[in-house]
């Protein structure tokens, strides 16, 4: 026993919270199997029950079964528990129980809370941790009081305060699970404005991501906030408004829905109108939104933001001919070559498992199955209407993707390297590209 915890104690960051969100995944999976957690008369199997998990713990959204129609109250609990332990990431969940039970937190533990929430250094991790459970807090108990003011108008206030708290949980943490039934999402809301500002400001805020939230909270004005924080919050702005403008342009839809869907299809997956019904056009916007994604230390997925900010502004500097630099700052090469790794891997894992959807599901379209593929690895959990009637094989490789897509491609190559950085250094010659 004790040699098995010295092994775990030396294993890679990466990996370690690897198999957190794996066990995580797993121990739902078979909470949800029980009998307490499924309906009477309703049935689910395994590969259902490990969808179900997988996608809330990696606060996707996409579903194989609807949650409200198989799981009992209990079981559509344990699913938003799981939401929230995967939007806050399980280590900070596990510091959070540490600080808690008022016990000291380990330097090892404050190493795997700053990986997983991507920060520069791990002091102040503890008032960080402490600062992002109490801004969840806030925000899910702001969206649950004006969500209950709408549900309570069709359903009992017991059954109202539930899908409530479910609904605000799933909207912060950006998990398109909703407990209406009959796979009907949002779409009887489509025209309710406090229900569609109430989610957008949710999926937002849990978007910005702990650390700009933060910021903004400290400085309160835009010249004062970090270089982070402003490529954030100017490229958030930027996507959810020509989102909006190409969503409108390309689907019949109302200028709140297309609002709506811009901010949804920035990893949230929740749906105002039938996916399925939108044109080709629309489901490849949406698919170039779903793979940006959110933001760095939020609870969303995608290559996020600031990735997109950075090689975006490569671009500029090279058709400028000037340095890699924005507002008035310089961008170490590091950081471009991170974003770059980023993307070509995000890339290969969507292509790669798009090929493989092709071959296990050909029955589809090509734009259903890459849309798929591409909101299962931004965590989204948009879908056409696919999901439920993928056969086994094809819900594996969805449920593999979003696991990929909520830890990052960078996050699961790290986890097989536990060597120290080599110090040799080769002479350079060039190479002709492009």
């Amino acid at each position: 026993m004790n040699y098995l915890v010295s092994a775990i104690k030396h294993q890679p960051p990466g990996r370690l919270i690897t198999i957190g969100f794996a066990t995580v995944i797993l121990l739902g999976a078979l909470l949800l199997l029980m009998p307490f957690s499924v309906k009477e008369g309703a049935e689910v199997s395994f590969i259902d029950a490990l969808f179900t998990s997988t996608s809330a713990v990696c606060v996707t959204g996409l579903i194989a079964i609807d949650t409200a129609d198989h799981f009992t109250p209990l079981g559509q609990g344990i699913v938003a528990a799981l939401i929230q332990i995967g939007g806050l990431g399980v280590t900070s969940v596990g510091v959070g129980l540490i600080i808690a039970a008022g016990k000291r937190v380990s330097i090892r533990s404050r190493l795997l809370v700053k990986e997983a929430l991507n920060v520069d250094s791990y002091k102040g991790i503890v008032r960080l941790v402490k600062s992002i459970l109490l801004m969840t807090l806030c925000f899910e108990g702001i969206g649950a009081v004006l969500s209950f003011v709408v549900f309570v108008q069709d359903y009992s206030p017991i059954h109202a305060l539930g899908i409530s708290l479910f609904h605000s949980i799933a909207a912060f943490n950006n998990s398109g699970f909703d407990i209406l039934g009959g796979l009907r999402n949002l779409i009887p809301y489509q025209d309710n404005v406090l229900l569609n500002l109430t989610t957008c400001f949710l999926i937002i805020f849990g978007g910005l991501g702990f650390i700009v939230i933060l910021d903004i909270l400290k400085h309160r004005r835009f010249k004062k906030l970090s270089l982070h924080s402003k490529a954030v919050i100017v490229t958030t702005l930027i996507l959810l408004a020509v989102g909006t403008l190409l969503l409108k342009a390309t689907e019949n839809i109302t200028w709140m829905g297309a609002f709506f869907h811009s901010v949804s299809a920035r990893t949230a997956g929740f749906s105002t109108y039938p996916i399925g019904s939108f044109t080709n056009a629309g489901l490849f916007v949406l698919c170039i939104l779903m793979f940006i994604g959110a933001s760095p230390g939020s609870t969303g997925g995608g290559i996020k933001t600031s990735t997109f900010f950075v090689l975006f502004e490569a671009t500029k500097s090279v058709f400028a001919k000037k340095p890699l630099s924005s507002f008035r700052r310089s961008i170490p090469r590091s950081v471009l070559s991170k974003a770059s790794m980023i993307t070509i891997l995000s890339g290969g894992v969507v292509c790669i498992a798009t090929f493989l959807m092709c071959i296990l599901e050909p029955e589809y379209d090509f734009i259903q199955l890459f849309f798929e593929v591409v909101s299962a690895f931004g965590t989204v959990g948009l879908s056409t209407g696919i999901t439920p009637e993928l056969g086994c094989a094809g819900k594996l490789v969805i449920i593999l993707v979003m696991f990929i897509g909520r830890l990052g491609a960078v996050t699961l190559l790290t986890m097989w390297i536990n060597h120290p950085e080599s110090n040799i250094r080769y002479t350079e010659e060039s190479i002709a590209v492009g």
